[in-house]
């Protein structure tokens, strides 16, 4: 036994308030374009995507930190909501609220595991280490590949142009897992192409 009831008791209270993130609706749709995913939804699949694509990761990323830091990645939208990539966005205003976000949410849970998780999500954020920047390419790898499996669907209601997938997706895949940028950038292109879009 560790720490007892109290110890429990807040890692109760910070799984609770998690299955709130359930609830937190995205831009992008299901693959099968049926509804909007939730942000839990979204945080799983990318787990998933690091545990199957690990091995198209950049030299000397762990995939276990990796999929720690995408299962954590979006749980301050519980209070900050989603914020979708193609929007006009103020993003001092948007970390600011993500910042105190962090601050509660974390702040739940017994004091080590709340400086151990929160320490991942700033690195997350700061998208810096091999492990960050790898995380951060599978969060921008995951929405194109869905958007093409659904026929666009988030890109046409949100008037994503080419160049506004290049310059937001394409950039951070690009940096933090090239394999996969390369594997998905014609693909994207081809829809553009092929929807006239530009």
């Amino acid at each position: 036994m560790t720490g007892g009831d109290g110890r429990l008791d807040a890692q109760m209270a910070f799984l609770t308030e998690a299955c709130r993130l359930k609830s937190v609706t995205r831009a992008t749709t299901l693959c099968d374009a049926s509804r909007p995913e939730n942000s839990a939804e979204h945080s799983w699949h990318l787990a998933l995507y690091a545990l199957v694509l690990g091995e198209h990761a950049p030299e000397g990323v762990n995939i276990s930190r990796v999929i720690r830091m995408l299962l954590l990645h979006d749980l301050v939208e519980i209070d900050a909501g989603d914020n979708p990539i193609y929007g006009q966005i103020d993003h001092a205003a948007v970390a600011a609220q993500e910042q105190a976000a962090a601050d509660r949410i974390f702040g739940l849970l017994p004091a080590d595991q709340a400086g151990e998780l929160r320490a991942l999500w700033d690195e997350f954020e700061a998208a810096e280490s091999v492990d960050a920047k790898f995380a951060k390419a599978l969060d921008r790898f995951q929405p194109p590949n869905q958007n093409l499996a659904s026929g666009g669907v988030s890109w046409v209601v949100h008037g994503a142009t080419l160049d506004k997938v290049e310059s937001r997706v394409g950039t951070p895949i690009a940096r933090g897992a090239p394999a996969l940028w390369a594997w998905v950038a014609p693909r994207i292109r081809a829809w553009f192409a092929s929807n006239g879009k530009t």
